[in-house]
């Protein structure tokens, strides 16, 4: 069995792909790459194809009609057979010495016969023209080079909170968990970091700079314009982490209180973005969001509103709205997100 699986999906990604996958062929034989072509028109097809043939006992590709980046992993998640499961998207890439250094100590979990839940790695915000880059690490929060569990980590900070990037899960656990991302619907990277995390009881955190994300392009789906632009989807990722996850039935309460601290994060983006259009129409959508959380969990919706976070973004008035526009420009420089 190999060490791990890497799901790429690709929509019409020819100019960059080759970039992702070459990266990822040094893990040689304890990998498989499923390159994902998500109904792609463009030489996306050829490209995988062809390194499917060059390498036949590492890479597959597997040739879908368009579902979105979801279906694409839904897809990669189905054709696994490694132990552990990574998601590179087409338009990113691995740092190679840390990911020698991930595939090493995935080897030693199956040599002591451990099995951990999910690994945890840092990753880089690679944004174009940007002579600092920031680096989302956790070792502040999270014991290092031991198996650990939730009730061993520390208080998340406000802009620290685990993403696709930083996380492999083990591969049977996201079979076991029934996860099925929605098809043609952005933004889903959300629902494949939360939804498992009820399921995962021990977890590693291995300190390298594992996984470069890419931020640049003008139409990639992070682009605050586009953001704005497909906003009713951002909701309803947000919603959907709502209704897919019963908070209170939580048991762990260092766990619970990590997944209250993602939806609050993922609801402050909503809400910001929100602002940030200045129409009447998504200051409507503003105030409907909110008022969805508030039936739906009254505790969810107190910890939302009145947090730090909360009272951001609900500073009344034209005044209050170009508050919370600056703190979050403010955010985007020390965060270094788009």
């Amino acid at each position: 069995m190999k060490l791990l699986s890497v799901v790429i999906p690709c929509y019409n990604s020819q100019d960059y792909m080759r970039n992702c996958i070459e990266s990822l062929l040094p893990g040689a034989e304890d990998v498989e790459l499923i390159i994902v072509n998500d109904g792609s028109y463009d030489k996306t097809a050829e490209i995988a194809d062809n390194y499917a043939r060059r390498y036949p006992t590492i890479v597959k590709a597997i040739h879908q009609t368009n579902g979105g980046h979801g279906e694409a992993v839904n897809t990669g998640i189905k054709n696994a057979t490694g132990m552990y499961f990574k998601v590179v998207d087409s338009d990113d890439w691995v740092d190679i010495r840390a990911y020698l250094e991930v595939l090493k100590t995935l080897g030693e979990f199956v040599e002591e016969n451990k099995s951990v839940d999910m690994m945890i790695s840092n990753f880089v915000y690679e944004k174009e023209g940007a002579k600092y880059k920031k680096v989302m690490k956790y070792d502040d929060v999270l014991p290092e080079d031991v198996v650990f569990t939730w009730d061993d980590i520390n208080n998340f900070r406000k802009g620290q909170y685990l993403m696709m990037h930083s996380i492999i899960y083990r591969t049977q656990l996201l079979k076991d968990s029934g996860l099925e991302l929605p098809k043609h619907t952005f933004y889903v990277d959300n629902l494949y970091v939360y939804l498992p995390l009820a399921h995962v009881e021990k977890i590693y955190y291995l300190n390298v700079d594992f996984y470069r994300y890419f931020i640049g392009r003008e139409d990639q789906s992070v682009n605050e314009s586009v953001m704005i632009r497909r906003i009713d989807q951002q909701i309803k990722v947000n919603k959907l982490m709502i209704e897919q996850v019963d908070l209170k039935a939580i048991k762990n309460s260092k766990l619970q209180q990590y997944m209250m601290h993602q939806l609050e994060i993922v609801t402050v983006i909503s809400s910001i973005l929100l602002i940030r259009s200045g129409t009447r129409e998504n200051l409507k959508k503003k105030k409907e969001l909110m008022k969805y959380i508030k039936e739906r969990d009254e505790v969810l919706y107190h910890n939302i509103r009145y947090g730090w976070m909360g009272h951001l973004i609900n500073l009344p008035g034209r005044f209050g709205r170009s508050i919370s526009v600056g703190a979050y420009k403010v955010s985007q420089k020390l965060v270094g997100f788009n």
